[in-house]
């Protein structure tokens, strides 16, 4: 496929080398900095769409909003990685009326995802048999744009959602005790980690604890372009799950 990359930062460098190495060719860099190779534009309403098959969209939080429904309004499929940002509803109808097919998720890597399914199954153990806290730490480098990472925020809501007890969310380090059975979410932000997410259930007498660690962001560069894959001939707003359940029943 021919795609534009919409920011050429680290995520999207990676997705560029993985996306290489599928066959696919980059005819776009869509970014305020000078690019190299590809023809560039500084900005998503100022570039031409004309010939592109997808658009990675890479960027910050404040921006990501905008560019999707740009590329939708456009008619360019969209695989998004941004974090700190929730899609609205909304866009799943607009990108129906356009006939194109968007994922949007905090995290591509196919083994974050399957942690998800760890995880809410732990959940649900955990609470059913009562006395246990849950929590949630994640570390990141310190030039990550959000805090907590929408990978924590999508495991406290995933918690949040399998626990019976439906324990409520504090972020951050509150003033005063915690609310009864709240899931704190702690984050870290320290030199170049790539990111770690560790889930604890927390009883007097025992502790059990489930962690991701990423070693190199190659593997969410590499579920992006898979996520690419799978949208053709797609429509509607989709997250990571459904791409990862069609992976596993094809065993690749």
């Amino acid at each position: 496929m021919n795609y534009a990359l919409v920011g050429r930062g680290r995520m999207g460098r990676a997705v560029e080398r993985l996306a290489a190495e599928r066959g696919h060719r980059l005819a776009l860099v869509v970014d305020p900095a000078p690019g190299d190779g590809a023809p560039t534009a500084p900005s998503v309403a100022r570039a031409d769409f004309t010939g592109i098959d997808l658009a990675f969209e890479f960027t910050l939080p404040g921006e990501a909003a905008g560019n999707v429904e740009a590329l939708v309004a456009a008619g360019v499929p969209v695989v998004c990685g941004t974090t700190g940002w929730t899609p609205d509803v909304a866009l799943d109808p607009k990108a129906k009326e356009q006939g194109v097919g968007v994922v949007v998720a905090p995290n591509f890597s196919v083994g974050v995802n399957l942690f998800f399914m760890v995880v809410r199954d732990a959940a649900a153990r955990f609470g059913a048999a009562g006395g246990y806290d849950d929590w949630i730490l994640e570390s990141h480098h310190r030039g990550k744009a959000d805090a907590p990472s929408g990978t924590a925020r999508q495991l406290a809501e995933i918690i949040a959602s399998a626990d019976p007890r439906t324990p409520s969310v504090v972020e951050g380090n509150p003033k005063g005790r915690l609310p009864r059975q709240a899931i704190h979410v702690a984050s870290l932000r320290v030199g170049h980690e790539p990111g770690m997410h560790t889930v604890g259930f927390d009883s007097p007498h025992d502790e059990v604890e489930l962690r991701h660690r990423l070693r190199n962001r190659d593997g969410l560069a590499l579920g992006a372009v898979l996520a690419a894959e799978w949208l053709v001939g797609r429509t509607g707003l989709y997250d990571f799950q459904p791409v990862l359940l069609d992976l596993i029943e094809k065993g690749t």
